[in-house]
């Protein structure tokens, strides 16, 4: 998969242990509008998706992650590699947080499910929105 861009903040020591956390995003169109998880607590959006599992592959992830966050289902045969981007920076826990985004066009199916958030995407109060590229970004 080609990537993006690389995110690299130079704020953290050189050498210091590193944790990674590959993830995917769904970048699913309908309408000219774009699925976006609202964080209505901190009013930020960002792309549906999240961390990818041991032994998981990438479209798997998505599927799931994707199902979790949003309660939309993607169906399978529209995924298509979009690109990733490597992202480097100081880490909460570990000195050095690196993780490749993994970026999929895909479509979904019409009917829904139930979101099923992690902790902090529930204190975050993630919710699922259809909105323009210019108004998330």
């Amino acid at each position: 998969m080609r990537m993006l861009f690389e995110i690299d903040k130079k704020n953290y020591e050189k050498g210091g242990k590193t944790a990674r956390r590959p993830s995917v995003r769904g970048i699913i169109i309908k309408d000219g509008k774009v699925a976006m998880m609202h964080s209505v607590r901190y009013d930020y959006y960002k792309l549906p998706g999240g961390g990818i599992e041991d032994e998981e592959s990438l479209e798997d992830t998505l599927v799931r992650e994707v199902r979790e966050e949003s309660g939309l289902i993607v169906d399978k045969d529209t995924i298509k590699e979009y690109g990733y981007v490597h992202r480097i920076e100081k880490g909460h826990i570990d000195d050095i947080f690196i993780q490749d985004n993994y970026y999929f066009l895909c479509d979904v199916f019409d009917e829904q499910t139930n979101q099923n958030l992690d902790d902090y995407e529930e204190f975050e109060m993630f919710k699922l929105e259809y909105v323009t590229p210019d108004y998330a970004i």
